[in-house]
């Protein structure tokens, strides 16, 4: 790998990298030098991605683990530690939809699931790596959101509720260490993007009128790039 390239012997973390936005988002950080961390439930599609990163001269590292559980993030920040001093660049991409439901409908358990991992599981994550993070010269924590976290949608109570609680959560980090070290948080709202969980949430659209993964990916290594301020919000458009 040249080191030339802009993230050349930088870290990376991306949750939900086995497919979609995350996996994307994993192989554009790779190509662009960085040395990705891929985690995500299932071990199949995190080795595609590695194999797919190693093919173009990059460079990855697979971590099935569930997000769920708070020990095994844990036990992730322990083990890359012992291993590299500083991490420069998380991902937050993991989420799930839950049942779109009215809010008076939502199913509890169903909803404290959803909690645990587009919310709880984040904080884990900061927390687990906030030492890590501080160690860098340059970090960066980017959050993936969407438009119903800020602009209520009828049915999308639960899902919408998580993502404005992930975006206060990242802020308020970023306003915590802005002054004491050299981390910056942003929040990137995707947008209509061709991925497994807009199919099931909009079982009828034609995926052939929406941008692809690639699209976010690209805009989220841009990012990463960017001299863009603390707190820096992006929608990335089609």
């Amino acid at each position: 790998m040249s080191d030339t390239l802009p993230l050349f012997g930088k870290l990376a973390l991306v949750t939900g990298a086995s497919r979609g936005i995350g996996a994307a988002t994993a192989e554009a950080l790779a190509a662009a030098g960085a040395h990705v961390i891929l985690t995500a439930r299932t071990s199949g599609g995190l080795e595609e991605v590695e194999d797919r990163i190693h093919q173009a001269g990059g460079s990855a590292t697979i971590a099935p683990l569930d997000l769920i559980d708070g020990e095994s993030i844990g036990r992730l920040a322990q083990a890359i530690s012992g291993r590299w001093k500083a991490l420069d660049i998380l991902v937050l991409n993991a989420a799930t939809l839950g049942s779109l439901a009215s809010v008076p409908a939502i199913d509890a358990k169903e909803f404290a699931r959803l909690l645990m991992l587009n919310i709880a599981a984040p904080q884990a994550l900061i927390a687990a790596f906030d030492p890590m993070l501080r160690a860098s010269a340059d970090a960066r924590v980017i959050a993936l959101t969407s438009s119903v976290g800020a602009t209520p949608r009828a049915y999308w109570g639960a899902y919408g509720a998580s993502k404005a609680a992930l975006e206060t959560l990242v802020g308020a980090y970023g306003e915590e260490v802005k002054n004491i070290s050299a981390i910056r948080t942003h929040i990137v709202d995707p947008g209509a993007t061709r991925t497994a969980m807009r199919a099931r949430a909009f079982p009828g659209e034609d995926p052939a009128t929406l941008k692809g993964p690639e699209t976010v990916a690209r805009a989220i290594h841009d990012l990463a790039l960017s001299d863009a301020p603390n707190g820096h919000r992006l929608r990335v458009e089609g």
